[in-house]
């Protein structure tokens, strides 16, 4: 399997960093495309830049149109966009491709691909709404990033990584160790 993803600047990267610990487990190969505004918000929060991210063994510049993922030859099975700004949703509601990132969730939903959106925003105004509800219609899933508290984390950690498996499970990925409701005695 072959994923894309993406870092927009909205808060939320400690869901990116577990993530992409998950995905350095499975046999997925991992692209990565981060914005500008992803890359600050990723150095207050989690005081990384893109680069120092697990599982990534391609990192593409937001603004280079002659990258693969600006393709659909590139051939990726799926995208992530992770978090997921309220711009970056608009961006692709509306089908203005203005870097990298807006142009490769174009090309996922031209051909037909998986595209999940981690959006991040609370609360959340007609338009956001308007905007996921056209995103959805186009074929994307929006997948607000909500932890399993059912699963009882101990940590915000393990809280991330209840939703990160949530992903995984939207990505057909067969995940070791995944906790599952009323399985195994987790619940």
């Amino acid at each position: 399997m072959k994923i894309l993803v993406a870092v927009t600047g909205a808060s939320a990267m400690l869901y990116v960093q577990s993530f992409l610990e998950m995905l350095e487990r499975e046999s997925v190969m991992v692209h990565g495309i981060c914005s500008e505004a992803g890359e600050k918000v990723l150095e207050l929060e989690q005081r990384k830049d893109s680069k120092n991210l697990p599982a990534v063994t391609r990192w593409f510049d937001c603004k280079d149109f002659t990258a693969a993922p600006a393709s659909g030859s590139a051939d990726y099975d799926a995208m992530v966009v992770i978090p997921c700004s309220m711009g970056t949703l608009a961006a692709i509601s509306t089908g203005i491709t203005s870097n990298l990132i807006h142009r490769a969730a174009d090309v996922m939903l031209k051909e037909n691909k998986k595209l999940i959106l981690v959006t991040r925003e609370t609360p959340l105004n007609r338009t956001h709404l308007q905007n996921m509800l056209t995103v959805h219609d186009a074929g994307a899933v929006i997948c607000p990033p909500h932890p399993g508290f059912y699963l009882k984390p101990e940590s915000l950690e393990e809280a991330a990584m209840t939703f990160s498996w949530r992903l995984g499970d939207q990505l057909g990925l067969e995940m070791e160790g995944r906790k599952r409701w009323g399985v195994m005695n987790n619940v």
